[in-house]
């Protein structure tokens, strides 16, 4: 049954600001709080015993991490949700402005990324890798809120007293699955991660951290997923699963592997 009221959405405005034809949307701005923020909170964990690399060239990693952020996230949601559509229409893969970004495909970007700037500047990449791992849910509790603020990727009809009626989600009540996923992906991880890289034995063994942040973000994504109405243009896979979640299988198999396998160095 159906609850008797639900929570009104609060009509946020998408657009912060707008200035004639310039606007900054909130999602953009999640965007570049998260690449600011985790980029001076992981200029402190480099310089962390043993250290991953010189802050300098943390600050040089910075423009190809958003590099791999912006083009692996755009190339996966091409790839990975909607390959049928840009296959007849393939110039709108450009065009990013309509939205579309997956989180899959912008961790593979940003991997790339960080393997060929380690290799190039001889760092150690999974010391380098803990690191990083340890700032990327702030990015992520970032984006789901500003997933929230759209009244996007809203969550399943549900008669819990919290559920809310989303503007573009019909007149049916649903949960509020973005901030389910801020908590989860977001404020948790980070949390569980901090603990993890500031315990000199964990920091030790290469590639722990780097495990727990795969292994972690897939069970959130997993758990977020039953909350989270599917992509319309997908709907569930098979036996209930979807493309969220069977993303994050192979996730969750290689962080286990990075933690078993972690050894002091």
């Amino acid at each position: 049954m159906m609850p008797m009221f639900a929570i009104a959405f609060p009509a946020i405005d998408p657009v912060l600001v707008q200035i004639g034809p310039f606007a900054l949307r909130w999602y953009a701005l999640a965007y570049i709080a998260g690449i600011v923020l985790g980029w001076m909170l992981a200029r402190r964990m480099v310089a962390l015993a043993p250290v991953a690399a010189t802050r300098e060239q943390l600050d040089d990693f910075v423009t190809w991490a958003t590099l791999g952020i912006i083009l692996g996230g755009r190339l996966g949601y091409v790839l990975f949700y909607r390959p049928g559509y840009y296959i007849t229409a393939p110039w709108e893969a450009a065009y990013v402005w309509q939205g579309g970004m997956s989180f899959h495909g912008g961790m593979l970007g940003v991997i790339l990324a960080a393997l060929w700037f380690c290799r190039r500047q001889s760092i150690p990449a999974l010391r380098f890798g803990d690191r990083l791992a340890g700032v990327v849910p702030i990015g992520l509790g970032f984006g789901r809120l500003a997933n929230f603020i759209n009244g996007e990727l809203w969550g399943r009809v549900s008669d819990a007293p919290w559920a809310m009626v989303f503007p573009t989600g019909g007149p049916e009540p649903r949960h509020p699955s973005q901030l389910y996923q801020a908590a989860m992906e977001g404020v948790l991880l980070f949390i569980l991660l901090q603990v993890l890289v500031r315990i000199p034995a964990i920091r030790a063994r290469e590639g722990f951290v780097t495990g727990a942040f795969l292994a972690g973000y897939a069970v959130a994504r997993m758990v977020g997923e039953v909350f989270r109405q599917p992509d319309a243009h997908l709907g569930f896979l098979f036996a209930g699963i979807t493309m969220g979640q069977l993303l994050s299988v192979p996730m969750l198999a290689v962080g286990a592997v990075l933690m078993l396998r972690a050894r002091p160095a």
